[in-house]
């Protein structure tokens, strides 16, 4: 999906634009253009790095089964509330190893029930990123990237929450790996991304209720793309508009689909960074699911802030 619409000639220009700026322009872009579109990531002068996140968001709709979208029904509501903990490791000269603790409490109301809020410890990210070719750096290739991760089942399961309207649940009870491609381009200021990720959660047994016998289920595989633009300025400050289209397949139980449980979502993102000197800087953002049939499925329909504060070592 590409965000920003182009003419053939506005392509034409930009190439040309890409081909006559200096080394250092290109540098600039895909420096404070990432910083924008990844919090976490190394620009390629750092070497470390340590940030607090923290993001609120609200639940307005659902989206069901047959995709069909409704408005969250009145006197309902749900809070989302996340902080994360993360730090960034050059290894190598174009590798970086990343490791992210989130912290997670929801507050939802019913009308039958009231209102009840609850959270924990999320489930731990460990990532890595490794640019083959850095974005900018030749005049024909575009960056090339390969990322592998693992999520780490440390949250509190939807089956294990004991609070009624299981607002104690912060994770998916499950190891994850991850594997994908990043591929990226600066144009001037410009920063041009597009990212694919495949996810697989492993088995795990649940017992859906005390005296009732334990099943064995696994979520099916989660694919996620990722398309964005960034567009840097020369006080290093960045301004990014990216789409993230995630579709997963059936869930297995005791070996056979759960048919009906696949998901999909679409978010939208605005996000900006600002340096507050050579060392810091302030990143936030604002995410939006369009309330639009058929853009998801099986998924809450949410808007979002979120703030950063990242400080890094060169």
């Amino acid at each position: 999906m590409s965000l920003r619409r182009s003419t053939f000639l506005e392509v034409a220009i930009a190439v040309a634009i890409a081909t006559a700026i200096s080394a250092e322009a290109r540098a600039q872009s895909c420096c404070a253009g990432a910083g924008a579109l990844t919090p976490g990531r190394l620009a390629p002068h750092e070497d470390a790095l340590v940030g607090l996140s923290s993001r609120v968001s609200t639940v307005f709709g659902q989206f069901k089964d047959d995709g069909s979208y409704a408005s969250s029904p009145s006197g309902t509501s749900e809070i989302d509330l996340e902080q994360d903990v993360f730090a960034s490791l050059r290894v190598l000269r174009r590798g970086q190893v990343s490791l992210l603790v989130p912290f997670v409490e929801t507050r939802r109301r019913f009308p039958s029930t009231g209102a009840e809020l609850g959270g924990g410890l999320g489930d731990v990210n460990a990532s890595a990123r490794y640019d083959f070719v850095v974005a900018g750096s030749d005049r024909y290739l575009p960056g090339i990237a390969a990322l592998a991760g693992v999520t780490f089942p440390t949250g509190t399961p939807p089956d294990s929450a004991r609070k009624p309207l299981a607002t104690d649940a912060t994770g998916v009870g499950a190891f994850q790996g991850n594997l994908g491609i990043a591929i990226e381009q600066t144009f001037g200021p410009w920063l041009v991304n597009a990212t694919g990720l495949v996810a697989q959660r492993l088995a795990r047994t649940v017992s859906p209720s005390p005296n009732a016998p334990a099943i064995h289920e696994r979520l099916g595989a989660q694919w996620s793309f990722i398309a964005g633009v960034a567009r840097s300025f020369p006080d290093d400050s960045a301004l990014a508009l990216f789409a993230t289209y995630t579709t997963e397949g059936d869930a297995t139980i005791d070996g056979a689909d759960a048919t009906g449980t696949a998901r999909r979502s679409l978010l939208v993102t605005a996000a900006g960074v600002l340096p507050l000197d050579d060392r810091w800087r302030l990143q936030g953002g604002a995410s939006f699911q369009p309330p639009v049939s058929d853009l998801g499925r099986n998924q809450t329909a949410i808007a979002g802030l979120t703030w950063t504060l990242v400080r890094s070592w060169m």
